[in-house]
């Protein structure tokens, strides 16, 4: 499914706006060459890779997607019409000997998913794809995800703390609602909530599709109900930038419910993935240490993702004290984490399994067709990582 709106401008209730960056220039695609790699650089991409790496996302731009846009230099060019970005392909501040284009998705892409525009679109080299958006999509649509750089998923349930001060999991939450009248808001379709019903998490009778993206109907219920959203926002933006609401909100992430899925993980068409193999052995490494360098020092790059936002004026708000505190709920989470091998961007078979046998089902009954015999090993693979790329936490 597409990413999930977040956009918080309606009803007035939100009066934050992105900050303007003079940095940079708006205007159509840059059609200028690549500057070549660096002399005696260890990464030159050129030849294997294509002239222009296009990286599609799933929504806005954002701290989630830091690492990608850490691949821009400072001369990036933005096409706001497209909601796109192109700059050499840059790697510790030097060229790689291709550029990269970063499109944006959710309303620039008619909140079409990932890998339908992938499929769409043949210039589209990877994408960001979350594992059961791969699972409904695994036989129309294949897609195999050669980097996860989020090891969980920011997506919560969220609830006033005042109202339910007793509640500190989404089953407990459940229980409450029901007793109190109250409903989960979120946005209709989603496969998390199929199985949190199917699993005796939530009674079906408290939850509520009509989630629209703003906050109003949330607000407007003064506590009682609960709502979607992500633990890497929200919760700031709510107590700090919605004045109606103005406080503290508890969650539990989905992922700590056992629903463990690789949200936005880099994929290729799986048609695609031995012509891109010379590609990736040298991309992924890339892809790894921007995601490193991005942690280590995310202001800048933060500035570039607020500018992009303001550009592209799609109704999306999010500023620099949002991408801070994004950045410092993926640490703090272990959304974004090296996991237990001391390497990032790996993602593990069992789990994958586990997803496999948690959402066959629920995509079944929703009408999707997957592919027969769908194993973990079509919907991954490590081989392109460098075991010695590490966040260090």
């Amino acid at each position: 499914m597409p990413r999930p709106s977040r956009t918080l401008t309606a009803l007035g209730i939100v009066v934050v706006t992105a900050a303007a960056l003079s940095a940079c220039s708006g205007g159509s695609t840059d059609d200028a060459a690549p500057q070549a790699a660096a002399s005696g650089s260890a990464v030159d991409l050129s030849g294997v890779c294509p002239a222009t790496v296009v990286i599609q996302t799933d929504w806005n731009p954002e701290a989630e997607h830091g690492h990608a846009y850490q691949l821009l230099g400072d001369d990036y060019t933005v096409d706001a019409d497209q909601k796109s970005v192109t700059s050499d392909l840059v790697v510790g501040g030097e060229p790689t000997g291709v550029k990269v284009e970063i499109r944006a998705g959710g309303p620039a892409i008619g909140f079409n998913t990932v890998p339908s525009q992938m499929y769409q679109d043949d210039e589209i080299t990877m994408g960001y794809v979350t594992t059961d958006v791969a699972v409904q999509n695994s036989a129309d649509l294949p897609t195999t995800a050669v980097f996860a750089e989020n090891d969980i998923s920011p997506q919560m349930i969220m609830w006033d703390p005042e109202t339910y001060p007793d509640v500190s999991t989404i089953e407990e939450l459940g229980t409450e609602l029901e007793a109190d009248g109250g409903v989960v808001r979120y946005f209709g379709g989603a496969a998390y909530m199929d199985y949190l019903v199917g699993n005796g998490i939530l009674p079906e009778s408290v939850t509520d599709g009509s989630y629209d993206g703003t906050p109003a109907k949330f607000v407007v219920a003064q506590g009682k109900d609960a709502q979607q959203g992500f633990a890497t926002a929200e919760p700031f933006v709510y107590e700090n930038q919605v004045s109606a609401w103005g406080k503290p909100l508890d969650y539990q992430l989905i992922n700590d419910t056992g629903y463990p899925i690789y949200p936005e993980a880099m994929s290729v068409r799986t048609g695609d993935l031995e012509e891109l193999t010379p590609c990736l052995e040298k991309l992924v490494p890339v892809l790894q240490q921007a995601d490193v360098d991005y942690f280590a020092s995310p202001d800048a790059t933060n500035e570039k993702i607020v500018d992009l936002v303001d550009q592209y004026d799609t109704g999306w708000v999010y500023d620099e004290d949002v991408a801070a505190y994004a950045v410092d709920k993926m640490k703090e989470l272990k959304i974004a984490t090296d996991g237990d091998n001391g390497y990032v961007g790996d993602m593990d078979e069992e789990r994958m399994q586990t997803i496999i046998d948690l959402d066959t089902e629920i995509f079944e009954k929703q009408g999707s067709t997957l592919k027969e015999g769908l194993v973990p090993s079509d919907l991954y693979t490590n081989e392109f990582l460098d075991d010695t790329i590490s966040l260090g936490f």
